[in-house]
């Protein structure tokens, strides 16, 4: 057996929040940091960060072949998952999907939203920031997310406080798709 071992891939992710439709970077800068005036750097992360996808399949059969004789696509779902280590208002609202924030000299606050659950969420969009094969960079953008995560805040003395994420991309439009991957490649 061969193995390319620059096909392997090993490394952190780094994850940035915009606002539902945000200018996505182009993907000829797939190397280079999002625009900061659209995209919020979200800080240390623990334990990675995970892109998945989980799709499900209808099985077609006949009577006459004991076999399946072919599937169609029923449910997609994509999610993009981590735990982040930076424990500020700013991610803990992020991570509960909106609600308002207030700040005054030497303090800052943050209410959840608990409107009526007939209320719209508050969509946004990420970026997770990679390696791709050979060193080169790897971007994946989710278009339209939310926490579907519990979110927990533990304090104990001998871990550090982690704000999990689990961000559910959803359906854009016909035209939009509600991920986008590009790689580098030179």
């Amino acid at each position: 057996m061969s193995v390319n071992t620059g096909n392997l891939i090993q490394g952190p992710g780094t994850l940035y929040s915009g606002a539902f439709g945000a200018t996505e970077p182009a993907d000829s800068a797939v190397n280079t940091t999002p625009a900061a005036s659209a995209w919020t750097d979200l800080g240390g992360t623990q334990d990675g960060v995970k892109f998945g996808a989980d799709q499900t399949y209808g099985e077609l059969e006949v009577d006459q072949i004991t076999l399946r004789v072919g599937s169609r696509l029923t449910k997609a779902d994509y999610t993009i998952e981590t735990s982040l280590a930076e424990a500020t208002l700013t991610n803990l609202s992020l991570t509960l999907n909106g609600g308002t924030s207030a700040s005054g000299s030497g303090w800052s606050s943050y209410d959840p939203n608990v409107t009526s659950s007939a209320t719209q969420p508050n969509y946004f969009a990420v970026i997770l920031d990679g390696y791709a094969p050979n060193q080169f960079r790897r971007r994946i953008i989710g278009r339209k997310v939310l926490n579907i995560d519990s979110v927990e805040l533990a304090y104990t003395k001998d871990k550090q406080t982690l704000i999990p994420a689990k961000f559910a991309v959803h359906y854009v439009s016909s035209s939009i798709t509600p991920i986008h991957v590009v790689d580098q490649t030179s």
